[in-house]
């Protein structure tokens, strides 16, 4: 028994000492900066005296705040259940009917190796007044849309965020769908299940764990879509696209640390209790 809790004891020491070195660096890159930021946020920016919540009162009343709130939120919840959707079906598709899908899976990822700059320069070919979709309604003899500053603007950053994100979602996936057994999918045909029995009663069940892990990357995927929407829309695109990151940007540039600091730490707090929420509905459901 006392040799058991000694070894229990080695193995502990040892596992500590395996993630010191990751555990520092979180703390100097992340924690301690985050907790400053917390410390600012009660602070004024330039004499760091406190003044106790104003700075949220400010946040909260800041009508460009109430806006990039809104269409932030707005993205989540349209993109992410679009992307989770889109990325499952194309997963088990390949799963079922394609047997070597390197070729295919490789296709899928170019689009996190493509340059943010060339990025742009695509929407800009398309999507520009003087682009390739304003021609074609040119020569419907239709007048040109500068589609980037009209409500379209929106729906251009979804399709590009789906675009960029589909092929690391469909590669999580596969590796989930490796993982149920293909004699429980050949017993359930035996015994008479459809594909869609098949689907709902075998793939999802076994794909909790993948769901979680796959809904939480693509929320804090989300969060980076913001530098090609900044490239092509400068500091103030149009207001259906302008999020949270284009309020910072402007803050920071206007040296406003203290409405910043409350912002971050409002927006830290929502995405956290996303999470939560995340993982409660999964351990329900388990």
């Amino acid at each position: 028994m006392e040799n058991t809790k000694k070894k229990k004891r080695k193995y502990e020491r040892a596992g500590l000492l395996f993630i010191l070195p990751s555990l520092i660096g979180v703390s100097i890159f992340i924690l301690i900066p985050f907790i400053d930021v917390v410390i600012r946020s009660f602070q004024s920016p330039v004499s760091r005296d406190f003044v106790f919540l104003n700075n949220y009162i400010e946040v909260f009343n800041n009508a460009a705040f109430k806006l990039a709130s809104k269409n932030t939120l707005k993205f989540v919840f349209v993109c992410i259940p679009l992307l989770l959707a889109i990325s499952l079906a194309i997963a088990v598709l390949m799963q079922r009917f394609v047997r070597n899908a390197y070729i295919i899976k490789t296709a899928f990822l170019i689009p996190i190796a493509v340059p943010i700059a060339s990025i742009v320069l695509i929407w800009k070919i398309f999507f520009h007044e003087n682009g390739i979709l304003s021609g074609f309604l040119v020569s419907l003899e239709r007048s040109g849309i500068d589609w980037m500053n009209t409500g379209f603007a929106f729906w251009i950053l979804v399709f590009s965020y789906i675009w960029k994100n589909l092929g690391y979602n469909i590669v999580l996936w596969l590796a989930g769908l490796s993982c149920i057994p293909v004699s429980v999918y050949e017993a359930a045909r035996v015994d008479g299940a459809s594909e869609w029995k098949c689907f709902t009663r075998i793939t999802l069940p076994n794909l909790k764990t993948t769901v979680y892990t796959v809904a939480v990357l693509s929320l804090l995927n989300s969060f980076k879509v913001f530098r090609e929407a900044y490239l092509i829309g400068g500091d103030y695109p149009d207001k259906s696209m302008y999020v949270l990151q284009h309020l910072f940007n402007n803050w920071f540039r206007e040296l406003s640390f203290g409405k910043m600091s409350a912002g971050s730490v409002v927006m830290a707090a929502v995405i956290f209790g996303l999470i939560v929420l995340l993982q409660k509905a999964w351990e329900k459901e388990d």
